[in-house]
């Protein structure tokens, strides 16, 4: 057996302080499904990951990414985000500037919501190399 941690799945957990509202947020608004939760924690299925959530009494203090889904096209998962009436950030900073919700990022196009804890979630789509 492979023990390399690089070899098996990994779960994304975030903090989040009312559950019945990050349920219905991550269920209703994005459409993961809920594969199994209880009192304290649930989990959604992404790909062939999982997104926990933990019950927390602070929430997030982080104003970082704290998770990111690599997608096929960046704008189409914009447009059916805002379509859920999920809206991407806007920056417009020295490092982040978005036009419609999204970002060149160099490598990639990137776009970011905020969950009703203030997880910040990326959306990313990697460019074609030149080579």
């Amino acid at each position: 057996m492979d023990h390399v941690l690089g070899g098996y799945p990994i779960d994304v957990i975030l903090l989040v302080k009312d559950l019945d509202r990050a349920r219905k947020f991550y269920s209703e608004g994005l459409e993961l499904a809920l594969i199994e939760g209880n009192d304290t924690t649930l989990s959604f299925r992404c790909g062939g990951t999982r997104l926990k959530l933990s019950l927390s009494t602070t929430g997030t203090k982080d104003e970082q990414t704290q998770a990111s889904w690599r997608v096929d096209d960046v704008r189409a998962a914009v447009a059916w985000l805002r379509s859920r009436g999920i809206e991407p950030q806007e920056y417009d900073t020295d490092e982040i500037k978005t036009t419609d919700g999204v970002a060149d990022a160099g490598d990639a196009w990137v776009a970011w919501i905020m969950d009703p804890d203030a997880n910040v979630l990326g959306i990313e789509q990697k460019k074609p190399s030149n080579a």
